[in-house]
């Protein structure tokens, strides 16, 4: 055997003579085997909580990172199945203002949706990550207003209790120093969809938070029907297992399995500041400003032709108000 080791040797070190590189691993590849699938001995109290508000990542899926969040792009329904990000009492502090100018996103290699696909639409192009919650850097700002971070939303909706929701949760991140959120809308096969990329839209949208500072760590859900833009916000809180059932999505997999289940099962209303002073019902006070086309269909299936001021975006015939 001996008289092989030199040639054996040359085949070990070749590549490394010839100067070759063992390849990178892909973006996909790391987050699937360190820093997102932590092993079972991750300890409770974790040195680093980098990267604690990402989900699970699935075979096929790819994590897209920004300044101030990060997203799981879902091909199928132009817009994020998920955006996770921490949201620390000091960017609680607006900065800077938001311009109201949306982007297709340039990250995105498949495309996004774009202004034509929400135009007379009647539908919002709401937000997932807030920008209210990215005031805390322009570059931030600038990057939640990407198609990838948008879902068509009723302007009920979109500017009733989803905001009051949005609005709840950054006094939390005030009174707890920092919250981890993970949010998105519950998408399926089947949905009606606008515009010339077919962007799907949702029926419901969810939110999950976790507080991981101590000696207390909780966590809450939230799934709100679209239809839903009144009441209280807690009236549409759940344990994140729930969410979990209904998205297929695991939420914050650092976690030890005994604590993350721990966690996932609670509905703990009373720890939880909520803003009493909340109306009951969270119509749009004013109608939009310009006529958009209704967003209900006819018997025949086609696209209803009237026009409407409607903030839920459809005609008197088909649920307007």
């Amino acid at each position: 055997m001996r008289k092989f080791q030199p040639l054996f040797l040359l085949i070990a070190i070749g590549p490394l003579l010839l100067g070759e590189q063992t390849p990178a691993r892909s973006v996909l590849e790391t987050h699937e085997n360190t820093k997102y699938n932590p092993a079972p001995s991750q300890p409770f109290y974790l040195k680093t909580r980098e990267g604690l508000e990402i989900p699970r990542v699935n075979a096929g899926e790819e994590i897209t990172s920004y300044t101030g969040f990060s997203l799981c792009y879902d091909e199928l329904h132009e817009q994020a199945s998920w955006v996770a990000y921490e949201l620390t009492a000091s960017e609680t502090n607006a900065r800077y203002q938001r311009s109201n100018q949306f982007y297709v996103d340039p990250a995105i290699r498949t495309g996004t949706a774009e202004n034509s696909d929400y135009k007379y639409s009647g539908y919002d192009r709401g937000h997932l990550a807030p920008a209210a919650d990215m005031s805390w850097s322009i570059k931030a700002m600038k990057e939640s207003f990407y198609y990838s971070n948008i879902s068509p939303q009723t302007a009920s909706f979109n500017r009733g209790i989803w905001s009051r929701l949005e609005k709840q949760i950054r006094t939390w991140a005030v009174e707890r120093e920092a919250v981890y959120i993970v949010t998105g809308p519950i998408l399926r096969v089947g949905l009606n969809t606008i515009g010339n990329n077919r962007v799907s839209i949702p029926d419901s949208f969810y939110k999950v938070v976790l507080d991981f500072s101590e000696p207390t760590i909780q966590g809450i859900g939230f799934i709100i029907p679209q239809s839903q833009s009144g009441g209280s916000i807690q009236a549409y809180a759940v344990p994140i297992e729930q969410v979990e059932q209904i998205t297929g999505i695991d939420f914050f997999p650092l976690l030890p399995t005994d604590v993350q289940e721990k966690i996932e099962r609670q509905n703990c209303i009373p720890c939880w500041s909520w803003d009493t002073q909340a109306p009951p019902s969270d119509r749009v006070n004013a109608k939009t400003s310009t006529s958009v086309q209704c967003s209900g269909l006819t018997k025949s299936g086609n696209r209803c032709k009237r026009m409407t001021k409607n903030p839920n975006g459809q005609c008197y015939q088909h649920g307007g108000h």
